[in-house]
């Protein structure tokens, strides 16, 4: 996609596991986190409580929206580490959780910065939208690392009530932006729930790939129509 520069009028990006941490899925880069502090607790095990987690935040309204983002992964790591707790003899959830936190929010922090200056860039020239999967406090997280006042207008799935993978959460971005599907290119990590509802939507797309949730690769990749491992090769 040589031309996109030329053709591309405005952006939709994704912000979890695009903007946060460089394309890798946030089940990885929380189990790496593990890892860096010796959390004893299998992978297995990990993975359930994980998607448990998710799963309880994505029912419950949990996270208000004035919680920072430090607030709601301390919040994501408790709801883990007690599932762990609950299937692991003498595992101490509250001192892990802290050791996690510290190592997985200084990281955020550092990646933010990083797209932050990319953004900056993009936004001389064309307008920025967020379209996020996220639970109802992207704004109040934004503002933590920096982020807020690049975006021309943010679609937030707890505010609008569509989610991703569902196309339609594009089509509310493009609308945002006041172009037509084929002038907006969508960036995201998520080839499933970023590039495939995206290209539906009509848009252009550009798939910032990283590390997966799982190592098993999608044979097609037709949706995206570049792919990049930096956020900066956008520029």
């Amino acid at each position: 996609m040589t031309d996109n520069h030329k053709t591309t009028k405005g952006y939709i990006f994704d912000y979890g596991g695009t903007l946060d941490t460089g394309g890798c899925h946030w089940g990885r880069r929380i189990w790496h986190a593990y890892e860096k502090a010796g959390v004893p607790v299998s992978e297995q095990l990990f993975r359930e409580a994980y998607v448990y987690a998710e799963r309880e935040l994505g029912r419950n309204p949990i996270i208000q929206p004035d919680y920072t983002f430090h607030k709601t992964l301390n919040v994501k790591l408790r709801i883990e580490m007690e599932y762990i707790s609950e299937r692991q003899a003498d595992f101490d959830a509250a001192r892990w959780r802290n050791d996690v936190l510290d190592i997985l929010y200084k990281q955020t922090t550092e990646e933010t910065a990083k797209s932050r200056e990319v953004l900056i860039r993009l936004k001389e020239h064309h307008p920025l939208v967020l379209v996020s999967n996220f639970y109802g406090n992207i704004s109040t997280v934004l503002e933590e690392f920096k982020l807020d006042n690049i975006f021309d207008s943010i679609v937030e799935s707890a505010v609008v009530g569509v989610r991703k993978p569902d196309h339609r959460i594009f089509t509310l971005g493009v609308e945002a932006l006041g172009m037509s599907a084929e002038e907006v290119t969508v960036v995201g990590d998520s080839y499933d729930k970023d590039i495939a509802p995206a290209k539906k939507a009509g848009c252009r797309t550009i798939w910032m790939r990283g590390e997966g949730w799982t190592d098993n690769e999608d044979n097609d990749t037709s949706a995206a129509d570049k792919v990049i491992t930096e956020l900066s090769e956008i520029l």
